[in-house]
């Protein structure tokens, strides 16, 4: 889910970052440039080092140094087929909407949803609906109250729209996944730690 990359850059430490260390400054100004980004190899979480700055140049009417850096990011890149263990975040007729705390674009559309199942008012947010799954005439709901495990089912970088208003940039997503709860120990931990316990007394009779 997480790896380290090893990134090039050229980086202009402003005149009030000078009285810093250099690499307490460049570190301030890669976070600015790279932090809760999204690039071709993932989302950026973390600047992890620092591995060397050389250069240090001003430029003729400038004022600050500019140095090329070389650094290893920390990069939230999950694959296909990978179970992550999120957070309920919200959920309306379309499905659920999942949450790690730093990265909240994940869906699971309906039909990843275990069947049968019902889309139904939330009793305590009325601006909300949730997913009951039934099974064996027991209804299993999935809500905010446990830890679910979902498998990646896709991954996707939609372009960044050419004409936005601001409330249009705010709901743009750069990093998208989707990803299913329709299999064995996958939804709500909930749903299979009943499960653990019967299997644990058959093993002992």
């Amino acid at each position: 889910m997480f790896c380290l990359s090893e990134l090039e850059d050229t980086v202009r430490v402003p005149p009030d970052f000078l009285k810093l260390p250099l690499e307490v400054a460049i570190k301030k100004v890669l976070q600015k440039l790279f932090l809760d980004k999204v690039l071709s190899i993932g989302l950026c979480v973390s600047i992890y080092d620092i591995k060397s700055a050389k250069g240090g140049f001003v430029l003729p009417g400038d004022g600050a140094p500019t140095y090329k850096v070389v650094f290893i990011i920390v990069v939230f890149r999950p694959f296909v087929g990978e179970v992550i263990a999120a957070r309920f975040k919200e959920s309306d007729s379309n499905g659920l909407r999942l949450t790690l705390g730093f990265f909240e674009d994940i869906y699971v559309p309906a039909p990843l949803i275990p069947r049968p199942n019902r889309c139904e008012p939330d009793p305590y947010n009325r601006n909300q609906m949730r997913w009951v799954w039934i099974f064996e005439e027991q209804e299993y709901i999935i809500d905010d109250s446990y830890q679910i495990n979902f498998r990646v089912e896709n991954i996707s970088y939609p372009p960044v729209p050419t004409e936005r208003g601001e409330e249009d940039a705010k709901l743009f997503a750069p990093m998208v996944i989707t990803g299913t709860i329709d299999d064995d120990g996958l939804g709500p931990v909930s749903w299979w730690e009943g499960c653990s316990e019967r299997n644990n007394e058959d093993d002992d009779t």
